[in-house]
């Protein structure tokens, strides 16, 4: 991306000249064109009310899904959309077919509300969690979790990029080893999608959850779930309601043809358009062209802090994303994100009821997050550079 463009692209986010946004992974900035199509149901609610606004909104509403699947490189009936990406990831999870003694494997870098609903439904069937090492480089090894495959092993479940840094986990080889053993395989893609290329049929991943708020620029209180049509009649869906299924016969029904079945009737329509309205929006700029960006922007910024006084970044694995943790000396992360957000500069703060395994094995009880998108400039990182070495 050149100069012009990235003045182009921040045009449409005129909030990006007011404060220095480095908080993308915890709240997105949603572009004009994401405001407008929202903006456009509210006004159609307010005048003709709610569901003549979802009828007029129902070309939007059916582009959802050939959206995201162009993004995701699946099928649109493999697509839902639910409402945050936790809901898409346990609507999957806990209508999976796990039985007393069956095994799941994951990595200590997964996200909090992941591993309390393992947790959760170890404790209701009776399963076994293993937690697979990670390589020398801090990412999950993957030789080792193959080793660790047994006949009771039914589930491998990781995050691909972690909440509390800059890691991104090998999702491609994990899917290999899934493939290999005829394991299923799920994907917490919540920090990936929007930031980098993720490609279903090339990570091999049955489930994938992911939400509209962070690195896709989308409305909060959005999410989305693929749900592979190999693997979609094992899964019982935990929820259902006269959408994701109908009433045949007064002991009968039947679900929704695809991942439908795992949606509700009920939902926000202006936020499902402009979810809709950012994916879109995301493919039309490229997300290879995005994801080169966060990536060079996420290293020049890490290459920075590491040169100030005190600071250690703390960011692991061999490949990196756009999120970038740090620590500066004794002074406490969430002092250190009051103190810039005085100063007009956003950050967000990683602690350990959100990532146990992971920063608590590390000694680390809190980090503060400065995540990059592609609208930062370089002149951006300069200043919030400026702005930790001062503290």
């Amino acid at each position: 991306m050149d100069d012009l463009e990235i003045r182009r692209l921040r045009a449409d986010t005129p909030a990006c000249e007011d404060i220095l946004h480095f908080n993308n992974a915890g709240a997105s900035l949603m572009p004009g064109p994401v405001v407008e199509a929202m903006n456009g149901v509210y006004k159609d609610e307010i005048q003709f009310g709610g569901y003549e606004a979802e009828r007029r909104a129902g070309a939007e509403l059916g582009a959802f899904y050939d959206e995201f699947a162009a993004l995701l490189n699946a099928k649109a009936n493999e697509i839902a959309y639910v409402e945050n990406a936790t809901r898409a990831w346990d609507a999957a999870f806990y209508g999976l077919p796990l039985a007393s003694g069956d095994r799941i494997i994951t990595h200590a870098s997964e996200y909090a509300s992941n591993y309390l609903a393992m947790l959760h439904l170890a404790r209701r069937r009776e399963l076994e969690i293993d937690i697979a090492p990670s390589d020398a480089s801090g990412q999950i090894d993957v030789d080792a979790l193959e080793r660790m495959i047994t006949p009771r092993t039914k589930l491998i479940a990781i995050t691909h990029v972690p909440t509390q840094g800059g890691l991104v986990n090998p999702a491609e080889a994990v899917g290999e080893v899934a493939r290999r053993h005829g394991l299923i395989y799920l994907l917490d893609a919540c920090q990936s999608v929007g930031q980098i290329e993720v490609d279903v049929q090339r990570i091999g991943c049955d489930i994938l959850s992911g939400t509209g708020r962070k690195f896709l620029r989308g409305p909060r209180g959005t999410g989305f779930l693929f749900v592979s049509g190999a693997i979609l009649d094992r899964i019982d869906p935990p929820f259902i309601d006269l959408h994701s299924a109908t009433w045949t016969g007064p002991d009968s029904f039947v679900w929704a043809e695809g991942a439908k079945r795992f949606e509700n009737w009920e939902s926000n329509v202006a936020g499902r358009v402009g979810l809709t309205a950012a994916a879109r929006y995301a493919r039309r700029i490229g997300v290879d062209r995005i994801e080169q960006r966060v990536a060079g922007l996420g290293t020049r910024l890490r290459d920075a802090l590491a040169e100030v006084a005190g600071v250690t970044v703390h960011d692991l694995g061999l490949r990196k994303s756009g999120i970038v943790t740090f620590r500066k000396g004794d002074l406490d992360p969430g002092g250190i994100a009051s103190r810039l957000r005085a100063r007009a500069i956003n950050v967000s703060v990683s602690s350990l009821p959100y990532a146990r395994l992971d920063l608590g094995a590390r000694g680390l009880g809190s980090l503060v997050r400065a995540s990059v998108h592609y609208f930062n400039t370089e002149a951006e990182i300069e200043a919030f550079v400026a702005a930790v070495a001062e503290l």
